[in-house]
Order: C-alpha cells, then sequence, then structure tokens
C-alpha cells in the first residue's frame, strides 16, 4: 500500500507554510546586524508536527490552506516528500502561500513575525473534507494556534469532531488567549510552554508542574508544559502531575522543538505507553531537536 492510498493517522489542522529563519553563531544585541545563516524550510505549527509524526513512522495529513504560487507548489511537494498527506488541502488561487520569519542568535530565539492571513481568510473552508472523505473521523487531531478563535470555538462544538482525541497547540505565546473557547469546552490535551500557561493561568507560574495545573484549575481537562531547559511537566484532573527535567544539550536551534515534543508525546500514546515515558519521550525528542538532531 502506498501512502496515497493508505488512510491518514492523525489530521493536523492549521498553518502550512514556508519558515525563514536566520541564526547567528553569537549573542545579539536590538539593532544587530551580523553575519549567519539563513534557511527556508517548510514550517508551520501544524506541519511541522506532521513531519514529525511521520518520522515516527504515521501517516498525518494536513488540514490548511496554501496558495496555487511557485511557493505553494514546492512547499506541497516538499511535504509529501516528508510523508505528509496533502490530499485534502485549500488550495485557493487568489491567496499567496503563508510565511513566517524567525531570528535566533546563540541564546535561542529573537523576534519572530507570522505571516498566517491566508489560512485566517480561508476559515472554515479548510474542514470541508470533514464533511466529505474525512468524515466520521474518531483518531487523534493536531489544532494549532494559528487558527482564528472564532473558528477554534466552533471546532470546540463542531460534530464532526465530537469523537476525536483533540491535541491543542497555541502557535505563540501572543495566540494562547485563542483556546480560550477550547478550555471553556473542557475539550483537548494542551501543549504550552510556561509563558503560553501563564497567560491562560493569568498569572505568574514557578515552573512548569505549577502552570500546568493552574490551568487545569482553569477548566482543562490535562495539559502539558514545557519551560526551556528546565523539568517538563503534565498535569491532569483526577490525576497526579509527572515531572521530567531535559538533558542539558548545546542550543544549535529553537524554532520547531514544542511542535516535535507534541509529535514524540503523541508517538508514544498511540503506542499505549504510560504517561511517564511518554513525557520523557517527549522531552527527549525536544532536546535532541535543539541540538540539532531530528528524531527518531
Amino acid at each position: 500500500m502506498t501512502m496515497t492510498d493508505k488512510h491518514p493517522d492523525i489530521l493536523c489542522i492549521g498553518a502550512m507554510l514556508w519558515d525563514v529563519i536566520g541564526r547567528a553563531p553569537r549573542r545579539m544585541a536590538q539593532g544587530a546586524d551580523v553575519p549567519g545563516r539563513i534557511r527556508h524550510i517548510p514550517g508551520g505549527v501544524a506541519l511541522n508536527v506532521a513531519v514529525a509524526l511521520a518520522r515516527w513512522g504515521l501517516t498525518p495529513a494536513v488540514l490548511s490552506a496554501v496558495g496555487r504560487d511557485p511557493e505553494g507548489e514546492a512547499l506541497t511537494a516538499q511535504a509529501g516528500r516528508l510523508g505528509v498527506r496533502t490530499d485534502w488541502l485549500t488550495r485557493d488561487s487568489g491567496l499567496p502561500t503563508d510565511c513566517y520569519m524567525g531570528i535566533e542568535d546563540s541564546e535561542g530565539l529573537i523576534a519572530a513575525i507570522a505571516d498566517a492571513h491566508s489560512l485566517e481568510a480561508a476559515g472554515d473552508t479548510i474542514l470541508a473534507p470533514l464533511s466529505g472523505a474525512l468524515a466520521d473521523w474518531t483518531g487523534p487531531v493536531v489544532l494549532d494556534g494559528n487558527l482564528t478563535e472564532d473558528l477554534l470555538a466552533t471546532m470546540s462544538r463542531d460534530r464532526r469532531l465530537a469523537g476525536a482525541d483533540l491535541r491543542v497547540v497555541p502557535a505563540s505565546p501572543g495566540k494562547a488567549e485563542r483556546l480560550e473557547p477550547l478550555i471553556a469546552a473542557r475539550r483537548g490535551c494542551f501543549y504550552l510552554n510556561r509563558l503560553e500557561a501563564e497567560i491562560l493561568a493569568g498569572g505568574a507560574c514557578p515552573d512548569a508542574a505549577t502552570a500546568a495545573e493552574a490551568v487545569v484549575a482553569r477548566g482543562a481537562a490535562r495539559v502539558l508544559v514545557t519551560d526551556g531547559p528546565h523539568s517538563a511537566a503534565d498535569a491532569m484532573a483526577n490525576g497526579p502531575t509527572l515531572v521530567v527535567t531535559p538533558p542539558r544539550v548545546t542550543v544549535a536551534r529553537v524554532t520547531g522543538a514544542g511542535d516535535c515534543f507534541l509529535a514524540a508525546h503523541l508517538a508514544a500514546e498511540l503506542k499505549n505507553q504510560p504517561r511517564d515515558a511518554a513525557l520523557r519521550q517527549a522531552v527527549e525528542a525536544a532536546a535532541a531537536h535543539v541540538s540539532g538532531k531530528d528524531v527518531p
């Protein structure tokens, strides 16, 4: 059976775009103009997670909006080569393919801008396959916070996703509040960094465990929180909070680490690994990504 014949294991709904990442090998001050490397790579939270899931031997499909411009054609072709199903994309010749630009130095991310206007303009048209070839979906669905708050609110009530296992990631701290409708609906497992968790919790938290528990207290059923080189946590209603400390690594990149964490965790849970083993696999995969390695 070829990849195009196989029904997908997981749906990743959200941003699929080009990442333009500039990285300097030393610390940068505001306004600095320094030599470094600039890469153009397939990106967007939904696509990043899908690519990482494919490396774990799964068959993910992306529901997103991609233009019919040269950038969109190249992106779709590259996603297919990376093991991602693109059969159900919304392709609009009137919309350009979205783009993300990030600047990193030796300490991590300096600044970033995400241009996901085409995804936002497409709105709920990207969900059309849920009424067709992907109807009655009951598997995992990764929801990306690049989707608008209105669309996320609609999806929290969408009967087509009533039986789905929702895995929710905000995309950035600036978009964390978009997830409020899903928390209110008590749907989904949330993957956050500490800053995103603090925004949803409504206050500062000293560590990942406290932050995860605070978001659970707001109504979320389950929350995983990462905190850079510090311990990550998995908290849930009516269950113990688990904590795992990542191994120390030399930072080679930071963009995409959270997406790698989610994919590794979901891959472990789909193999029925216990919570502690799944969290450890996720933490180790994210650390390997930061060090410049792709896993598995």
